[in-house]
């Protein structure tokens, strides 16, 4: 389970994320929502250590988080995707997965280990490129992509390290309708095996409603409704707080 406790985060006077306490179980897929500046990617940055936090707790399976680095975390088993790609642009597509491989299997720079292992670190690099229909471009420069093949490069990257949770930050930002669906089966994919506890930050409501078993709203830092996909979205203070129009003719934008 990931649970934050009173997470908050202030900047000066301003208060970007308010005491934001809510638990994530494995096996659920939750779709964070609000207007822009709610404090959604915030948020995001005080889970996987990003940023550090005013006060609060981040707990995975019990364990407080809140004084690790994001590295740190990430072995403990938060996963990050961000809203822009975070690759290494100058090494082949192959190389950018093998080395998150590697990472996981904890061989670092173990020359002689990286050897003997090289072969079953580039079979699994491929079939993960494969998953995200990127294994025709193994050796392309991550930096050649287009923007829409970065995305799915950094869905492989992630689901290299294997983490327990998934932090997926507007995952479908920037591509093009034929791309979308791509990297849509991939995340349900890692919803159905049951094991993983998933975040997704996401505007398009149509992504929501389709994944999502849960939905939390923010709204100026704080926590302003949980609940199932369609309960919430009727909510007239979510209608306010998220389209920025009054309740009555609210439920015609949101469908």
């Amino acid at each position: 389970m990931l649970e934050t406790r009173n997470l908050t985060i202030r900047f000066g006077g301003h208060v970007a994320v308010d005491r934001v306490s809510c638990a994530f179980v494995p096996g659920s897929l939750t779709a964070i929502v609000g207007p822009n500046g709610a404090g959604k990617t915030t948020y995001f940055n005080l889970i996987s250590g990003q940023l550090p936090a005013s006060e609060g707790q981040v707990l995975l399976d019990g364990e407080d988080l809140s004084a690790l680095s994001a590295p740190l975390r990430t072995r403990k088993g938060l996963g990050r995707a961000f809203q822009l790609t975070q690759l290494f642009p100058h090494l082949p597509v192959l190389e950018n997965v093998r080395l998150a491989v590697q990472a996981r299997q904890g061989l670092g720079l173990k020359m002689l280990s990286v050897w003997v292992n090289h072969k079953a670190l580039i079979e699994e690099s491929m079939a993960l490129l494969e998953r995200v229909r990127l294994s025709s471009k193994a050796q392309a420069l991550a930096a050649s992509l287009p923007h829409g093949d970065q995305r799915k490069l950094e869905v492989a990257v992630l689901m290299a390290l294997q983490p327990k949770v998934y932090l997926f930050d507007e995952p479908t930002a920037g591509m093009s309708v034929d791309e979308v669906p791509v990297v849509l089966d991939l995340i349900r994919d890692l919803k159905r095996e049951g094991r993983h506890t998933i975040l997704l930050v996401e505007h398009k409501m149509d992504v929501v409603r389709e994944l999502a078993d849960r939905v939390i709203v923010l709204h100026q830092g704080a926590l302003v409704a949980d609940g199932a996909p369609a309960e919430v979205m009727a909510l007239p203070v979510v209608q306010e707080a998220y389209l920025g129009v009054a309740a009555t003719g609210a439920e015609e934008v949101v469908a």
